[in-house]
């Protein structure tokens, strides 16, 4: 049985429409309710919901031979597992944003507050900027409004929340999407059948 992770929320429901018109059709996924679990006897496939961070955490070990996560998830977390994939949804950026009318000081230590702190982190270095990461779960947009950040880096769709905190996109530090992972075990052992999902979602994105 082949063992796939799924992702919850937006970006689930977007993959599940992807596999269904694949024909993978995981009976009941469409109305989950609390359950977690689905099976595919016709295909011999078991798909299971788990939060986006999660998804690589399942694949890297081995307890889901395939997953989809976001490119924002894969750069935070940098899991050891096969990128398969880009299945050209959930599109979106990772950018810096700040105030309209912020100015960068060199000389002072950037205040960055965000939800990644490793894509932070590894950004600025690039740049070779001093910062201080401050960790947030939500809202970080409200960050640099209170003054308890300069900057932000988060995941950007439309910008309308950045706009109707009066705060611009300054830099975009990567372009996102959903990605098909794989476990480096399951993908050579079984080959043949993600090889075979890979075409028909590729036929059909």
């Amino acid at each position: 049985m082949l063992n796939i992770a799924f992702p919850k929320g937006r970006l689930g429901e977007r993959v599940r429409k992807l596999f269904a018109d694949a024909g993978y059709i995981f009976p009941g996924l469409e109305n989950p309710e609390r359950k977690l679990i689905f099976n595919n006897d016709l295909n011999n496939m078991r798909c299971f919901r788990v939060k986006p961070f999660d998804v690589p955490v399942y694949v890297e070990r081995g307890a889901a031979d395939i997953g989809v996560a976001g490119r924002d998830v894969l750069l935070e977390r940098n899991p050891d597992v096969y990128e398969l994939m880009d299945l050209n949804t959930g599109l979106c950026k990772m950018a810096v944003a700040a105030l309209n009318n912020f100015h960068d000081n060199p000389e002072k230590v950037l205040r960055v507050a965000t939800e990644f702190p490793e894509i932070a982190k590894n950004y600025y270095a690039s740049l070779g900027r001093d910062i201080d990461i401050i960790c947030l779960r939500g809202s970080v947009e409200i960050a640099p409004v209170l003054g308890l950040s300069d900057v932000i880096v988060d995941i950007v769709e439309t910008g309308s929340t950045l706009k109707a905190n009066n705060l611009k996109v300054i830099s975009v530090i990567s372009e996102l999407s959903a990605r098909l992972i794989a476990n480096k075990s399951a993908y050579k052992f079984k080959n043949d059948l993600i090889n075979q999902i890979m075409k028909g979602l590729n036929t059909n994105s």
